[in-house]
């Protein structure tokens, strides 16, 4: 495990239990490399009008308006791509994954780039790499019928090919705390 990219979710900037372990579970990999990602800290743009169309031109037809409207997109996709395990800290709000994560979700989505649509369906073009998804919750156990987070970014993450997901319930780790 060579390359990290940790991803942090949480509104609590201090305090957060979904931060603490996922910083944890990164220091114990013990990677060569890693790459922190705060989507709160940093907040992600929402994909607009001009990215949804940008992004399905051609690299070589863009216009440079285009390129730089995806150029955060490619950075973010760049550091998905290099990463052999992505840490993220996933807090539940309000039974679904945090907006700065959907956020994230959005802009590496990207057809052609992560994943592709063939005749089988789609298929993931990020493969070959390892999630490890620290859920935190101070009400509703991971995997309960509202926690529509886990199962979305599972199927998200499948999505673009990434399908050795393993979660860690911070729940059953401690006592229930702020996620």
């Amino acid at each position: 495990m060579s390359n990290v990219l940790h991803i942090d979710t949480s509104a609590t900037l201090t305090g957060s239990v979904s931060r603490a372990v996922s910083a944890k579970t990164v220091k114990d990999l013990t990677p060569q490399q890693s790459t922190h990602r705060d989507l709160a800290g940093t907040p992600l743009p929402q994909v607009s009008e001009a990215w949804v169309k940008a992004r399905l031109v051609a690299p070589e037809d863009r216009t440079a308006e285009e390129s730089e409207i995806l150029a955060l997109s490619d950075t973010l996709i760049a550091e998905l791509a290099a990463a052999d395990t992505i840490v993220i800290g996933l807090p539940l709000y309000n039974f679904g994954v945090p907006a700065s994560l959907k956020a994230w979700m959005d802009l590496v989505a990207r057809p052609g780039v992560t994943f592709r649509y063939t005749e089988n369906g789609p298929e993931g073009l990020l493969k070959g790499k390892k999630a490890i998804v620290v859920f935190a919750s101070g009400g509703v156990p991971m995997g309960a019928p509202v926690d529509f987070a886990s199962p979305h970014l599972r199927q998200f993450l499948g999505f673009i090919g990434i399908t050795d997901v393993t979660f860690v319930d911070t729940r059953a780790l401690s006592e229930p705390a702020a996620a």
